[in-house]
């Protein structure tokens, strides 16, 4: 009883459990986006080879695992996968990383919480998400939304008293920490911060497409495939109008091997492939709730490799994150079980059709002394025959009870 309980709660987080690996492993490629840069490398070349490692990836696993039960891919479904893979991939990937390269990896993945606030008004405004405010699930979702975004300024904007959790002296950074500090300056900022505002709304606009996607081809391996298939070809014209230099283009075993192979197989393979089921099965506001741990997770291994400090502000920051994030599962998951109890879910095999067919008697079979009167006519005679049998029978009872008198 107790397996199955837990088999069942299991089955109920695996959403929330697959967003969160999505986003621990975004946090890494911040790490190593920043490593790269450290190197010397292109970061519109990052992209493009990221997105030509995912399709080399994903296009077998597509191949081998939905080729019986795909259907034959539409002109729909391509424009809507070209709009992914420019939104969530090519675009939205370069605007960020541009933005990153002109703030700070903490800074930037700050201004990518404003991603649930984004999605949730498009949504709302498309009619993909209801507003509830009135419910105790609504206001717990809405709460955990604002905390979540209020967790995320916190730990960005504040940092309080120094905490030693731990200290490895690892600083994988220390050769350019001195040139990079104080080389960014308030026009960089600016700059950087509006890329990075560009970035949010291409990523919630991605996942309002992919969401209507997905309504009409429910294959998230084909539809991954193409989507980095495209975002491979837009983002290789893009990096080779910026980058002519064929010497950023090459790959040794070094940290730009590293990078792209981790970005192309696990940030966009797989992350990208989670992230489409998850839309798929819970929606756009759901996924986008869960950008917020990025943040947590690039502060805390930024602690371990790039001898970054911990600060008070983090800690409470990544608090109020985690509690909003309990809050909006919560309140999602008292909203589908209210949906299930009102509309229970059926199965194929239980909504059969049942025809019925009304035949009316030939003019060639009607012999004599055959009752031709219609069915209504027929049953209303039955009626009036049965109210004549009754009205008899309490006739018989009351003169019953007369003689007995």
């Amino acid at each position: 009883m107790a397996m199955c309980r837990l088999f069942e709660a299991t089955h109920e987080m695996k959403a929330a459990l697959m967003m969160v690996v999505v986003q621990v492993a975004f946090g890494g490629i911040n790490i190593l986006y920043k490593l790269t840069v450290s190197n010397g490398m292109n970061l519109s070349v990052v992209i493009a080879y990221r997105f030509m490692f995912a399709t080399t990836v994903l296009a077998p696993l597509a191949f081998f695992l939905e080729r019986k039960s795909r259907p034959k891919i539409t002109w729909t479904v391509l424009v809507q996968a070209f709009f992914c893979a420019l939104l969530g991939g090519s675009m939205g990937q370069n605007l960020y990383l541009a933005s990153l390269s002109m703030t700070s990896a903490t800074y930037a993945s700050a201004m990518a919480n404003l991603v649930p606030a984004v999605t949730f008004v498009l949504a709302v405004s498309l009619g993909l998400e209801k507003v509830r405010v009135r419910t105790v699930a609504g206001k717990a979702k809405a709460a955990g939304t604002l905390m979540g975004i209020g967790g995320a300024m916190l730990l960005t904007f504040y940092k309080g008293a120094e905490v030693n959790l731990w200290s490895t002296h690892v600083n994988l950074l220390r050769h350019v920490a001195a040139t990079r500090r104080g080389q960014v300056g308030s026009s960089d900022l600016l700059l950087g911060s509006l890329l990075a505002v560009a970035s949010c709304f291409c990523y919630a606009s991605w996942l309002i497409i992919q969401a209507k996607m997905s309504e009409g081809f429910p294959y998230q391996y084909t539809s991954t495939a193409l989507m980095t298939f495209l975002g491979s070809i837009q983002a290789t014209v893009y990096a080779l109008c910026r980058e002519r230099d064929w010497s950023q283009w090459k790959l040794g075993w070094n940290i730009r091997l590293l990078t792209v192979s981790y970005a192309g197989i696990v940030a966009s393979g797989l992350c990208y492939t989670l992230i489409v089921w998850c839309v798929r099965m819970r929606g756009p506001v759901f996924v986008s709730v869960f950008n917020p741990l990025m943040l947590v997770t690039v502060a805390l291994v930024g602690s371990m490799v790039l001898d970054e400090k911990l600060h008070m502000g983090s800690i409470l920051g990544s608090g109020l994150i985690v509690l909003g994030l309990y809050a909006v599962l919560w309140g999602k998951r008292k909203e589908d079980k209210k949906t299930n109890q009102l509309a229970p879910l059926s199965g194929p095999s239980e909504s059969k059709s049942i025809e019925i067919v009304v035949a009316s008697p030939n003019e060639n079979d009607i012999k004599e002394g055959d009752d031709v009167r219609e069915p209504s006519q027929m049953e209303s005679g039955v009626t009036k025959e049965s109210l004549e049998e009754k009205r008899g029978e309490e006739a018989d009872q009351v003169e019953r009870a007369t003689d007995l008198v």
